[in-house]
């Protein structure tokens, strides 16, 4: 399919991929996987690493989604601060949830274990855009550092001109655990080592439907019925085309993306070469590329139609933060769809041997790792980890299948209007 979304940065500096046709070979496995992004390639090779045979079924090809769109930020945590987590779930589910979420780094451990190429640098500001958000920052900075020993810098408004070359902001926090990466490459790296595993990776072939047969579950797909003992859906803004009543949890949001031509003051404009995200309910989010781009994305559209000018869309966000550059020639533009939930968390669960995982509201670059790593540990039998994610709460969204979008796009909009309002 060609795809009008996909002029990025990240498909031009892809590192070589041939796609994986379906041959018509063994359609029989332990494991059928739906999806090639981060969350279902994690899961595939967690499970081929336990001894699993495993058929991975993609509708396009490795990354096509979110995982090899966005803007490649690796931010610790959940959409949730975790004070607000201790405060909804009590004391020792905050803890669980800490646990998994902000310690350790598995997407660290997996492109260190299989030497996966894909520009992988250190540290994330989240950049203040009232004094009150500031506040707010380094209330949660004293209590991560109290409550769990989580140690982040506290960056005053005075001293913000040595993380970023932009008046608007207040001040921020510097977390050096978190980072950013090139996503499309960190893709095709899970995908080429889940194939090493064994993984059976079936590209350009659609999943229908989940069925249910006495022996197990399966995919029924454009050109078989794959049989399995298990089945994830791994779809995030898909996932209502395969299971429609999943799809009530979640609605699509559509961000976009440019990237410029290599800036010669590119490390001028983010000193510390951090990735950053501002405090806005509708945020700017930017980083430098391993060859000095600037990529940025901002602003947000509720409806699925793509603007006519992604680069014109997206260029007076990033003037308003770097006047400098206002002119910048812009080589790269694209977007794609942000599957977002009621609450902001993600959305996981297990229906019989039927695995899920979406929702990440986009904050999933960490987290689909964790959550794919995690189905595989409760599918080989050990559900502990797997049930701290999966007792996240959620509700669909109201208004049914034609009023849901329009609901939600109301109260984003509401929201949207707070951060001009200030």
């Amino acid at each position: 399919m060609t795809d009008p979304l996909n002029h990025s940065y990240y498909a031009a500096t892809a590192h070589a991929w041939r796609p994986r046709a379906f041959d018509g070979d063994d359609c029989k496995c332990d494991v059928a996987v739906i999806g090639g992004g981060f969350t279902g390639l994690s899961a595939a090779l967690a499970c081929a690493e336990r001894g699993f045979s495993v058929i991975l079924i993609e509708r396009e090809h490795i990354g096509f989604g979110a995982s090899g769109r966005n803007g490649g930020q690796l931010i610790p945590g959940l959409r949730w601060s975790a004070s607000e987590l201790e405060e909804e779930f009590g004391r020792d589910r905050a803890d669980a949830l800490f646990d998994l979420c902000w310690r350790g780094n598995r997407v660290k451990a997996r492109i260190e274990r299989h030497g996966i190429a894909c520009d992988l640098k250190a540290g994330h500001l989240e950049a203040a855009w009232t004094p009150k958000d500031f506040d707010a920052m380094r209330r949660e900075a004293d209590y991560l550092a109290s409550r769990f020993d989580y140690r982040s810098a506290v960056i005053e408004k005075a001293d913000m001109n040595g993380h970023i070359a932009s008046p608007l902001y207040h001040g921020g926090i510097y977390d050096p655990q978190g980072g950013h990466f090139h996503p499309l490459n960190y893709a095709i790296g899970l995908a080429q080592a889940a194939e090493a595993a064994g993984v059976r990776i079936r590209e350009n072939e659609r999943a229908h439907r989940i069925t249910d047969n006495p022996e197990g579950p399966g995919v029924m797909t454009d050109r078989a019925h794959v049989g399995a003992r298990f089945v994830i859906d791994a779809t995030d803004s898909w996932i209502g085309e395969v299971e429609p009543d999943l799809g009530r949890y979640t609605v699509p949001i559509m961000n976009y993306n440019i990237a410029t031509a290599p800036l010669a003051n590119a490390d001028a404009l983010l000193p510390t070469d951090a990735a950053v995200a501002d405090s806005r309910f509708v945020l700017n989010y930017f980083r430098l590329s391993a060859d000095k781009r600037l990529i940025f994305g901002g602003g947000e559209r509720y409806s699925q139609t793509p603007p006519h000018d992604i680069d014109a869309f997206v260029r007076p966000f990033m003037a308003e933060v770097f006047p400098q550059i206002a002119d910048a020639k812009i080589d790269y533009g694209w977007g794609g769809a942000v599957a977002v939930t009621l609450n902001r968390l993600p959305h996981i669960g297990r229906r019989g041997n039927v695995f899920y995982a979406h929702g990440f509201s986009g904050h999933g670059a960490l987290i689909t790792t964790t959550a794919g790593e995690l189905v595989a540990e409760a599918l080989a039998g050990t559900a502990e980890r797997f049930d701290v994610l999966a007792s996240l709460p959620s509700k669909p969204f109201p208004g049914g299948k034609w009023l849901r979008g329009p609901l939600a796009t109301l109260g984003l909009l509401y929201y949207a209007m707070k951060d001009k309002l200030g």
